[in-house]
């Protein structure tokens, strides 16, 4: 169990980690509304040169595909949605905020990133696989990316600690969120939702990053989103692409199907289309550092 004053360095940690840009909080503002138009997005986007010009250089990448160059920000609002756009202005602005290797002092930033993308990549073949309505599957990307975000405290804070737990939780064969609880007494996905709380995440991206190991938890209405993500985290760590500290995940695919609906053969699937895809996603991540 960690000492007061190293919960109270955790605390301040958390404390301390930038807020979203006033411009962020606006565009989520905005995307709430369902009478919202693209131009009403693009005048605020407009207003900090900076985010225009990522979600343009993002736009125009091989991550999306489109056959013709995007300029204009509304013109990129009215073809990709306004629920991607804020997606991808979200996951830029957060993503600024933790990519920073003094953040990364147990594990490997890109390790844990690359990880972190392909949950996002599997997460979104899963929501695909469910029909899901195509103007929130991006949800489903941002929510894998951002779903261990509250490992980032522990590996700056008392990254000795946190690597004796990472080695507790392999030799052991046990899942690290276990090893953290016993250890610590905390684990990530507490802090995670502090995190979530703190930048004002929506819910649904706010329980995928609470309850992605614990899915019972998560509200009703959310159980299939924070099921798809889980299972997709399950399937990252079993084909280690990337790392984020847990070699020896939780086995409740049988469960999560009961959920969701999936079977082995869309594992299968997303385990064969994740090495392409991952690519492609990683341009994600070059244009938003």
């Amino acid at each position: 169990m960690l000492d007061q004053a190293t919960l109270t360095k955790i605390n301040r940690f958390i404390q301390n980690m930038p807020p979203l840009p006033t411009t962020v909080s606006k565009v989520l503002e905005i995307a709430r509304n369902p009478k919202a138009d693209a131009k009403e997005l693009n005048n605020v986007i407009s207003l900090d040169p900076v985010l225009t010009g990522k979600v343009l250089k993002l736009i125009n990448s091989a991550y999306y595909s489109l056959p013709n160059q995007i300029t204009s920000i509304v013109r990129a609002i009215i073809m990709l949605g306004i629920n991607t756009v804020k997606n991808l202005v979200l996951s830029t602005a957060v993503i600024s905020n933790v990519k920073n290797k003094n953040n990364f002092n147990s594990l490997d930033m890109e390790a844990f990133w690359r990880h972190s993308i392909c949950v996002g990549v599997i997460s979104k073949s899963f929501a695909l696989k469910q029909n899901i309505d195509s103007k929130v599957v991006e949800e489903y990307f941002v929510a894998g990316l951002l779903h261990d975000i509250g490992k980032i405290p522990l590996n700056s804070v008392i990254p000795e600690d946190y690597l004796k737990a990472i080695t507790y939780s392999h030799q052991n064969k046990v899942s690290l969120i276990d090893t953290e609880t016993k250890m610590f007494d905390i684990n990530h996905s507490d802090l995670g939702f502090r995190i979530a709380e703190l930048w004002k995440l929506n819910k649904n991206l706010t329980d995928a990053i609470r309850y992605h190991h614990n899915i019972d938890e998560a509200d009703a209405e959310n159980k299939k989103f924070v099921a798809t993500i889980s299972l997709a985290n399950i399937v990252t760590n079993s084909i280690e692409i990337g790392f984020s500290g847990d070699k020896h995940p939780e086995k409740k695919e049988e469960d999560i199907f009961n959920i969701i609906g999936l079977k082995w053969t869309d594992i299968y699937d997303a385990e064969e289309t994740a090495a392409n895809a991952l690519k492609k996603a990683e341009i994600f991540l070059n244009i938003i550092e």
